[in-house]
């Protein structure tokens, strides 16, 4: 009889985790039913979605409430499934908001749960770490200083390396590349990245135009690409873009964006340590309902929310959150990044320390392991 693990993953950059670790998971041993939540990549590796991440993608406090009977009727789904295929094991990755009331609903189970790409805790809630131990069998985390801090919490935390170093990796050329999406080689090239949830594109792209537009006012030598998603209707960008047919977008080419563009401008999130890995200066924005932010404010108590930043521990790049995020603040940042010779070189040798900190290749396979010594 196969034996069975569920994986909830609820966002884009959990997917693309979650397939690395379905892959090396069905390699390690073929005898496994895999289900859950997910994205396209992680049914592609032969995971069965229960719900897609399309379905689960929100942003902040108030998007949540607007939600919330469809995100509990998920919840006991997922529980009454614990009850009918009774898994082996149970692999959060991430999303805390839904996967710390799993966690708990199958430590009443019984059943063992890893948690691979831990909650920020360290961000909006040290005090959960208690609870977590109570409830987490096994930790499987991403960032360096993680694994002392769960240890000394009493929960069993190995840091595995980071999976983005798995797949950073672009296809083509710079010369390919530019030549694809239409783009002049001699031209300087900035890349903006809104996000990969249908909210963040509305709330960030159109101040990303913006800020594009006025700054090839004053340098006509600077021309933009947009980076779009799978997980995002093309329509929208369309909807966006609109009237600026000088600004192009292009889906399925954004590790080509973040290596051959000079400068990014980058939604907060996993986008911004991928461009780091690139070392490729970058700029951070972020964008919530009103609501949101000012919980948030309440919660958070790091002073960075780019993960390059934290993981630095210093502020290595601009960062332009809410009211902050707007042209006139974003264009002398753009300034001193594409030509202040100083400046730039200072920022590419920090993201290179950034690529240092995060391991070696083969989180994935290490992450595997760990699940199925849970299993046996």
């Amino acid at each position: 009889m196969a034996k069975k693990i569920m994986i909830i993953a609820g966002e884009a950059s959990g997917d693309l985790h979650g397939s690395g670790l379905v892959r090396e998971l069905i390699k390690n041993q073929n005898d496994l039913k895999i289900f859950g939540i997910g994205g396209d990549k992680m049914s592609n590796q032969g995971m069965e979605l229960l719900y897609h991440i399309n379905e689960m993608s929100v942003i902040g406090f108030w998007d949540v409430i607007k939600q919330f009977r469809f995100f509990r009727g998920v919840y006991k789904k997922l529980v009454q499934i614990m009850d009918t295929e009774k898994p082996s094991v149970l692999v959060l990755i991430d999303y805390p908001g839904l996967n710390l009331k799993l966690a708990k609903a199958a430590h009443e189970k019984g059943i063992p749960v890893l948690y691979y790409i831990a909650p920020q805790v360290w961000a909006w809630g040290a005090g959960r770490i208690k609870k977590i131990a109570k409830i987490v069998t096994r930790m499987a985390v991403i960032i360096p200083f993680e694994e002392k801090m769960y240890r000394d919490a009493g929960i069993d935390a190995t840091f595995v390396g980071h999976p983005l170093l798995e797949v950073i990796k672009p296809r083509l050329s710079k010369k390919d590349f530019f030549k694809k999406v239409n783009l002049n080689p001699n031209k300087l090239t900035i890349g903006l990245l809104p996000g990969s949830r249908t909210l963040e594109v509305k709330r960030l792209l159109p101040e990303m135009i913006a800020t594009i537009k006025a700054l090839i006012k004053q340098n006509p030598d600077i021309q933009s690409i947009i980076g779009s998603t799978d997980t995002v209707e093309s329509g929208l960008y369309d909807q966006i873009v609109n009237s600026n047919s000088n600004i192009q977008f292009v889906e399925g080419f954004t590790y080509e964006i973040m290596k051959h563009c000079d400068l990014l401008i980058v939604a907060s999130g996993t986008a911004t340590l991928e461009s780091a890995l690139f070392e490729t200066p970058l700029i951070i924005v972020y964008k919530v309902d009103p609501l949101s932010y000012f919980l948030g404010k309440l919660l958070v108590k790091i002073d960075f929310i780019g993960l390059v930043n934290v993981i630095a521990e210093k502020k290595i790049v601009p960062e332009f959150i809410q009211n902050d995020f707007k042209k006139e603040n974003i264009i002398p940042a753009i300034d001193s990044l594409l030509f202040d010779k100083t400046i730039r070189k200072q920022t590419i040798q920090d993201l290179k320390q950034i690529k240092e900190k995060l391991g070696k290749s083969g989180a994935s396979n290490r992450t595997a392991e760990m699940v199925i010594k849970m299993i046996d």
